[in-house]
């Protein structure tokens, strides 16, 4: 049965794309089949893995309108035990979509579209991380009541926790209401520059403010991992030998550590 983790966070440029594609590939080399759920209407998860729009008929908006069963939209990938349901453009129409739906049937709950979807085809995964658009709208809201736990990618910098507490009170309000077993899988700090002093300081802040629930490991800022999606590729395949493989590796072995796996 698989765990289902969110990246989550609805400030932009936290390197929560990164952070989901490096994540589910990592984990895929750590043995753990592993489904990579694309939520963001942008498709950079789906690019970032080498996928275009001819690649594939169904997204994962066909999955949770309706159209198509999730079965026919994963996509194994070329990577070890990685699979993918895209995404494009047509999720940005969503909350369109099921706002006409609430209105022609009043038991449809937009919610839990993307849960009773996944419920369908958890028993085949280890892990099933969602990569969720930067916003706190119907789609994260779908990803927050369908999750095990969420991570919270945190960037290095200045305003690094700017809207974090919209955020938890966005988690508390689902486990209040929609999903009670829903936790913090952990905060991970992302686009270290080591050779800053803000970096450290925003490590120290972090790590005061969210306690035990820091990932220990930490990700670096480096050309190399902002390099790796224009060429379709996890940084693991693009460059083995960088010291983000190593770190994303080692996020992966916190993970599945914190899961008891």
């Amino acid at each position: 049965m698989a765990k289902i983790i969110s990246l989550v966070n609805q400030k932009g440029g936290v390197g929560k794309t990164t952070t989901s594609i490096n994540l589910a590939a990592a984990l895929g080399k750590e043995g753990k089949k592993t489904l990579l759920v694309d939520l963001d209407p942008q498709g950079n998860a789906s690019t970032g893995l080498g996928l275009n729009n001819n690649d594939f008929e169904n997204d994962i908006y066909d999955v949770i309108t309706g159209v198509c069963d999730i079965k026919d939209a994963i996509i194994k990938t070329k990577f070890k035990n990685l699979s993918i349901i895209p995404a494009t453009i047509n999720l940005a129409g969503v909350d369109v979509e099921f706002v006409k739906k609430m209105l022609e049937d009043e038991t449809f709950k937009q919610n839990e579209q993307l849960k009773n979807a996944l419920e369908r085809i958890r028993e085949k995964y280890d892990y099933i991380i969602i990569d969720c658009q930067p916003s706190l709208g119907i789609s994260t809201m779908n990803a927050l009541v369908a999750s095990d736990s969420v991570i919270i990618p945190v960037q290095c910098e200045y305003y690094a926790l700017e809207g974090i507490t919209q955020l938890l009170n966005s988690i508390i309000l689902v486990q209040s209401n929609l999903n009670p077993n829903l936790r913090i899988e952990g905060v991970l700090l992302t686009m270290l520059d080591g050779r800053t002093n803000i970096g450290l300081d925003i490590i120290e802040e972090v790590r005061k403010y969210f306690k035990s629930k820091v990932f220990n490991t930490i990700i670096p800022r480096l050309v190399r991992l902002v390099e790796a999606p224009s060429h379709g590729k996890p940084i693991s395949d693009y460059d083995p030998t960088s010291r983000a493989t190593l770190a994303y590796q080692n996020l992966a072995k916190e993970v599945i550590s914190r899961n008891g796996d």
